[in-house]
This record gives structure tokens, sequence and C-alpha cells, in this order.
């Protein structure tokens, strides 16, 4: 009987020895993280050594930056639209300046064209009538010659074989300053030897060039060609040398001295192959052969000009040169 009772005893005092051993665990899991609480507290940070929070905080969501005002979208658009239009009327405007530029180059060309034939109509005073055509020149590099017969004894000297470089550049200018410095017929009853009275430019080599022209005009071949040839050999450097070299040849021209004529259009060629008069020489030194029956040699003074001054020529002399080519026959 004692001993059961010994052992309702034992039992009694062992069941709270083990309910008290029972909350030791969580004694211990809370006592952690606890501990864990003070860490997080005395050393904050991100080291892995620390423990993290068991539960974080819910994170606040971005925050919405939204779309720009309508006010602000609408003057961009505005602007873009203004910007659009300035362009597009300068492109208008710029179209319209072109067409202009084309209907002035045309409206030139086309006086230019027409004061070429006329001035030349007035420089062909006396000569026979040539085809349609202007005066205007361009200087070449010095070229070497071309071929004509030497049957003649009174013939130009020879050219050479072809192929030289062609011209560039522009034409050089027509022949306006003659024909606006004409002189009138002389008066009846004024003598021969009598030198007509022009106004002076303060140019020598100006005035006695425009002398010999004076004659010229007046038929007064001899006196003319006598001035001319002064005004060459005094003034070789003067751009008037190129125009009386090749006036020299129109006088003898004028007058029936063929020979005489080729030979003075050559040296105007061949001297001053720069000069604003070589073209025209070139021109009517192959007018002067085809008159000697020298058709061979007047094609190969015509494609002497095509290949020098095809490039650079005027289109109302290079008109003429065709049609003379035509006239010749030249290639047929």
């Amino acid at each position: 009987m004692r001993l059961a009772i010994i052992a309702l005893l034992l039992a009694g005092t062992a069941a709270p020895a083990f309910a008290q051993d029972g909350s030791i665990p969580g004694r211990v899991d809370k006592l952690e993280h606890e501990m864990r609480a003070v860490q997080r507290k005395v050393f904050p940070g991100a080291n892995a050594d620390y423990f993290d929070p068991q539960i974080a905080p819910q994170q606040a969501p971005p925050p919405d930056v939204g779309s720009p005002a309508n006010s602000a979208v609408s003057d961009l658009s505005q602007r873009v639209s203004a910007l659009e239009q300035q362009v597009q009327q300068l492109t208008n405007q710029t179209e319209v300046n072109n067409h202009r530029l084309d209907l002035l180059e045309q409206n030139y060309q086309k006086m230019k064209g027409d004061t070429d034939y006329r001035l030349n109509a007035l420089e062909g005073h006396g000569a026979p009538p040539p085809a349609q055509g202007g005066m205007v020149d361009a200087g070449p590099p010095p070229a070497a010659p071309v071929t004509v017969s030497s049957s003649d004894p009174d013939a130009p000297a020879p050219f050479g074989p072809r192929g030289r470089k062609p011209v560039v550049g522009t034409p050089a200018p027509t022949m306006a300053d003659e024909s606006a410095n004409q002189a009138p017929p002389p008066a009846a009853g004024a003598t021969p030897a009598s030198m007509p009275a022009l106004a002076k430019t303060g140019d020598p080599a100006e005035d006695q060039y425009m002398l010999g022209y004076t004659l010229w005009t007046q038929k007064r071949y001899a006196d003319a060609e006598t001035q001319l040839k002064a005004v060459v050999a005094k003034y070789p450097k003067h751009k008037r040398a190129s125009y009386a070299q090749n006036l020299l040849g129109r006088a003898y021209m004028d007058d029936g001295q063929l020979s005489e004529a080729a030979k003075a259009f050559y040296a105007s060629y061949k001297q001053f192959p720069r000069g604003e008069r070589a073209p025209d020489s070139l021109f009517y030194l192959g007018q002067t052969l085809q008159q000697l029956k020298k058709t061979s040699d007047a094609c190969q003074a015509y494609g002497e000009f095509d290949d020098v001054y095809g490039a650079t020529a005027a289109p109302a002399l290079k008109a003429r040169v065709k049609q003379a080519k035509a006239d010749a026959k030249c290639g047929a």
C-alpha cells in the first residue's frame, strides 16, 4: 500500500517536470528571435553574417510618372507644322527663282544671237554675202598647223596634223565696239588722201585700229591695208592686233587679192591663236581657199576650226562654218 502511494506521488511530480522540459524548445526559439531582432538594431546592413528579417515590409509601388500634359504635346505639334510650312514655302520660292533664271538665260541667248547677227552684217559690208552667223572669238592654246597644198606660190603656209587639244573657256566679246564706232562715209568732194577725223580714246592702239577700220568701211582698201599693217607691227601685244590682222585679210579679200587674204588670215590664226579674231580668221581662210578653188584645203581649215574652237566659238559662227562645210561638201 505504501508502495502504491509512493508511486502516485512520483507520478504527480514528474508530470510538471516533463511539461517544463517540453516548453524549453519554444523558449529557445523565442530567445533566438529576440537575439536576431537585437542584432538587426545593433548591426544593420546587408552582410550575410547578420540575420535578415523574417517578415519583410511590403514594397511601395513605383510612382506613376504619367504622360505629358496635353498642352505641351499640342505646342510641339504646332511648332513642327509651322516648320513644315516654312520649308514648303522656301521650296516653292526656290522653284520660282529657278524658272525665272531659266527664262532670263533663254532671253539673253536669243538677244546675244540677234546682236551677233546684226553686228556681223555690219562688219560684212562690202564683202561677199556670207551665210547667217556671228563673230565671237575665244583663244586656244598654241596649236601646230594643218596641211594646205603648196602648188600656188602665193598660198599660205601649210597646216599641220589635227588632233590638238580643244580650247576651254568662255567665248570672247563680240564686235560691238567696232560697229558702234563706225565713221560715216566721206563727204562729197573729199580728197582720197584725206583721213577721217575720229575722236581720241586715249589708247593709241585703239585709235589707230579704228582709223583702219573706218577706212575699210569706206572701201579705201589700200589705205586700210597700210594702216592695219602698221597697227599689227607697232602693237603686237595689244588685243587689237588680232582684230587688225583679221581685218587686213578682210580688206585683201574685199579688194580681190585672194592670195594675200589667205596669207593674212593664216597669219592671224598662227600669230594670235588666243586672239579674239582667231576663230573668224580660220572661217575666212576657208572661204578664201574655196574662192581659190582649193576645196580640200578649205575643208582642212574648217576642220581646224572644229578641233580648236568647236567647244568655245559662238553658236552663230559655228553655224556659218557648218554651212560652209556643207557648201564645200567636206567629208563627202
